[in-house]
């Protein structure tokens, strides 16, 4: 049966919201240590038989893709560059097509440690831009944050991401308060230099050990204050879907770009979300904050069908919680961390 001819269900939810946009995580495991993501000793990671297949993925990304209308693929983890497939995953789900026979827009989140090994040949494969985290330009700081001293080795990846055209390179930060708000402005001075996105993100409750503080998030406003010092900011239109606003911003002696800020707590973007999950054990999550989860992977390797695996999904998308309710009475995190649900 062709693509065009595969009955196309969507991704629906009871709030009205259609899912587009697939977050698949390939890895639990990371090379980085963050303060704000996983204990230093690190995780248990996922027995190897509990992981999705190479094949199992690409088989999983087609049912989203060819019968359920998603568009935009963004592969993370963990860190996704550790996938010794990861080439060729995403080199078979750029083959895929959606019901209008358009190719899914490709993208990776990463923490650039050994990108620019792999830039080119995941540009060649299909990939079409990154997304990469960098919390300090201190050399000092980053070692705190990321428990590691690889510094280098990001700005490396930032270089060979740019110079392969993976384009627009995004990077995200994390900002905390004690910790890092001094690298506010350099970053952005860094990522407007060099013609990055610069996104700054408020931290969320998916770290270690439940113990995220509200009172060492940075909020939006005083990220934005802090860039005001430097730079002329115009709020940009059209955010749609995305997770951050953006804002036009100039200064003297710097070329004009775009800053986002991902105010997820403070200011949730929950009515516009777009996004479904799946786990590198093959678990189907409607939100990172979400308390259940849907097993695809058992149904999978127990012989169903694309329609089945199709219904199921559709089946749990309809389900998805209208927000994340941080910060309302009866929140609480999830059991898994981020590292584990995959950004």
């Amino acid at each position: 049966m062709s693509v065009a001819a595969k009955p196309v269900t969507g991704l629906r939810d009871a709030h009205g919201r259609v899912a587009r946009d697939l977050r698949v995580s390939l890895t639990d495991r990371c090379n980085l240590r963050c303060t704000y993501c996983m204990p230093a000793a690190g995780l248990p990671w996922l027995p190897g038989p509990d992981v999705l297949t190479d094949a199992e993925v690409v088989r999983l990304v087609g049912v989203a893709v060819e019968r359920l209308g998603v568009s935009r693929v963004r592969f993370t983890g963990g860190e996704p560059l550790l996938r010794r497939g990861l080439a060729g995953i995403v080199a078979a789900v750029a083959q895929l097509r959606t019901p209008d026979g358009a190719a899914p827009e490709l993208m990776l989140t990463t923490n650039g440690v050994g990108l620019d090994r792999q830039a080119e040949q995941l540009r060649q494969a299909g990939l079409r831009r990154v997304n990469v985290s960098l919390d300090s330009l201190d050399r000092e700081r980053y070692a705190t944050l990321a428990r590691r001293d690889r510094l280098d080795e990001v700005l490396a990846g930032l270089a060979a991401a740019a110079a392969a055209g993976l384009r627009p390179v995004k990077v995200n930060t994390v900002v905390m308060r004690g910790v890092n708000e001094a690298d506010v402005v350099p970053l952005a001075e860094f990522c407007l230099a060099r013609g990055f996105r610069l996104r700054f993100i408020e931290q969320m409750p998916l770290g270690p050990e439940h113990g995220w503080d509200p009172a060492v998030m940075v909020p939006a406003t005083e990220i934005l204050a802090q860039l005001r010092t430097r730079f002329a900011l115009t709020e940009a239109k059209e955010r749609g879907a995305a997770p951050a606003q953006e804002w036009l911003a100039s200064a003297k002696g710097l070329p004009s770009g775009r800053i986002g800020v991902i105010a997820s707590v403070t200011a949730p973007f929950c009515a516009a979300c777009d996004r479904t999950r799946l786990t590198a054990d093959g678990q189907l999550r409607t939100c990172l904050f979400a308390h259940t989860e849907t097993d695809l992977r058992t149904p999978l390797r127990e012989g169903a069908g694309d329609a089945e695996l199709a219904a199921l999904w559709q089946a749990a998308h309809l389900g998805k919680a209208a927000g994340h309710g941080i910060g309302r009475p009866g929140f609480h995190q999830p059991a898994r961390t981020m590292s584990a649900i995959g950004g």
